[in-house]
């Protein structure tokens, strides 16, 4: 008889878990692919910065408070009952840089890959010039500032506009060239002691202030003008190069990390690949490549189809 009831039953969980997956659409699929990838960004979050343990306290408070609720520890369950109710409000006040850095990288977007009149030609050959005068300009100027330990802060704006960085200096508004760009760094240039704007490939501030990295883990080698170059790397997308006063080496710094020991070539091509416009027919390569498989496949498919509906006919 008891075995009876639990087949009955095992028989009866099964048919809910049919039902349930069943059940299941397209769009549940979706919903549940997109609640997973914001977990997953979010504790890839959690794990890069300091959040990590703020967020091992908070859970430790939280498992002792259900502790004291199952043990009905009255005065225990009231205080942690008022910590949990009043932490959230600290918590952002304590993740605020945290929740700041969030949102502006959430804020950044590729607007250019969704533009409806694509650029001319001629508008792209004439970006592409200039931005390789930029380029020769800045990589020029920094090998001859390293070899004599000038150091300089070179901030490259892309998609973040960097008009309050700018703000805190003097617009310049030059077509670069590396003899400027090695004036204004000298020692005794009343703008050498701050950070230099290039904007729409044009030498457009110096003297600029940047914000120092709020990263613990920086080694102790690198100055402040490294963590000033961290600093607006990390609230921004733009491309920081940074020469040492002290020991001459090329660095340079996007999206909060460093490539130190950078030679005048090997800066040369890290600028070309990160600057220079991919060119239509390139960025749409990959598209092109799926659209000719799917339209080889539909070609396969109708022979299919007509080939069958020939012998039908025969028949």
């Amino acid at each position: 008889m008891e075995t009876a009831v639990q087949i009955s039953k095992a028989e009866l969980a099964l048919e809910q878990f049919i039902i349930l997956i069943k059940s299941i659409s397209l769009v549940d699929i979706f919903d549940v692919l997109i609640v997973a990838f914001l977990v997953y960004k979010l504790i890839t979050f959690i794990s890069e910065t300091r959040a990590g343990q703020l967020i091992k306290g908070v859970i430790a408070v939280i498992v002792l408070y259900l502790f004291a609720d199952i043990f009905n520890f009255k005065m225990l369950e009231t205080v942690l009952k008022l910590a949990v109710t009043y932490g959230s409000f600290a918590l952002i006040v304590v993740f605020q840089p945290e929740l700041r850095k969030v949102l502006e990288q959430m804020g950044r977007t590729t607007i250019d890959s969704f533009q409806v009149f694509t650029p001319s030609s001629e508008s792209i050959e004439k970006q592409k010039n200039e931005i390789r005068i930029m380029i020769n300009a800045i990589t020029e100027a920094v090998a001859q500032m390293s070899i004599e330990h000038t150091g300089a802060l070179i901030v490259i704006e892309r998609t973040t506009k960097l008009g309050d960085i700018i703000g805190t200096g003097t617009v310049i508004d030059a077509i670069p060239s590396s003899e400027l760009i090695q004036n204004i760094f000298f020692h005794n240039s009343p703008l050498h002691d701050g950070a230099m704007i290039m904007r729409n490939n044009k030498l457009y501030a110096g003297g600029c202030y940047l914000p120092l990295s709020q990263n613990y883990e920086i080694s102790r080698s690198l100055g402040t003008r490294h963590r000033a170059g961290l600093g607006i790397s990390e609230v921004s997308d733009s491309c920081v190069i940074i020469v040492s006063e002290e020991t001459g080496h090329i660095s340079v710094a996007e999206n909060g990390k460093i490539t130190t020991d950078l030679g005048e070539s090997k800066l040369k091509t890290m600028l070309y690949r990160k600057l220079m416009p991919i060119e239509e027919t390139e960025k749409n390569k990959s598209i092109n490549i799926i659209k000719e498989s799917f339209e080889k496949t539909k070609g396969k498919i109708k022979t299919k189809i007509n080939f069958k509906k020939q012998n039908d006919d025969t028949k």
